[in-house]
This record gives C-alpha cells, sequence and structure tokens, in this order.
C-alpha cells in the first residue's frame, strides 16, 4: 500500500474524489488530518484488493466516494456504494475488500 500526507487548511474547498488515484494491483491512501483525536484519510483500493481484517480501539466511518466495497463487521458483510456511509464500531474486528475499484474516506475517532 503507498501512503502520501497531505495538509489541509481551513476555509479551503478539497475534492475528496480525485485526492487519491486508482492505481493497478494496488491500495493508495493518502492522510488528510491526523492527531491527537483522530485521522482523516482518503484511500483507492483497486478491484479485488482488501485490508485484511483486524480491530482498532476506537470508531471508524468509511464514506464510499466512488465504486463499491464490501466491509465485513464482526462477521456480517455489509455492502456500501458511492454515497453511502458506515460505521465500523471500535473493539469489533473488521475488514475491507473491494468489490470493484472504489475510493473512500476514513474518519476514526480516537475516544469514546
Amino acid at each position: 500500500m503507498s501512503q502520501t500526507a497531505v495538509n489541509v487548511e481551513g476555509a479551503v474547498a478539497y475534492p475528496l474524489a480525485t485526492m487519491t488515484e486508482y492505481q493497478a494491483g494496488s491500495i493508495v491512501s493518502r492522510t488528510l488530518l491526523q492527531g491527537e483525536t483522530g485521522t482523516l484519510t482518503v484511500f483507492s483500493f483497486d478491484a479485488g484488493q482488501a485490508l485484511s481484517e483486524h480491530t482498532v480501539p476506537f470508531n471508524a466511518f468509511i464514506q464510499i466516494l466512488d465504486g463499491e466495497a464490501e466491509i465485513t463487521i464482526g462477521g456480517q458483510p455489509v455492502t456500501v456504494k458511492t454515497g453511502e456511509i458506515v460505521l465500523m464500531p471500535g473493539g469489533i474486528s473488521h475488514r475491507v475488500r473491494a468489490v470493484q475499484r472504489f475510493k473512500m474516506l476514513l474518519t476514526m475517532f480516537k475516544g469514546k
């Protein structure tokens, strides 16, 4: 997985769906904000790519910007499409898989 960071500024509009590009056979991410209270990261997944099942202690939201993903949360698969959002509760295992290529915004909150 390739990753880059960008500094976002207040009072500036950003085109989320174009902040990462698709790369064949890869997952690309760009961290927009990382701080004590959480992170904001944009990802691009090529078709068939996946993040293996893992658990984090914090709540996280995935918002699909383009395409379609299968998010498995606590063993329950959920199909999430462009314009939809899903909560991955902290402490529950989850997996992210590209049904087709897709882009997502991941918002993680460090705290309860």
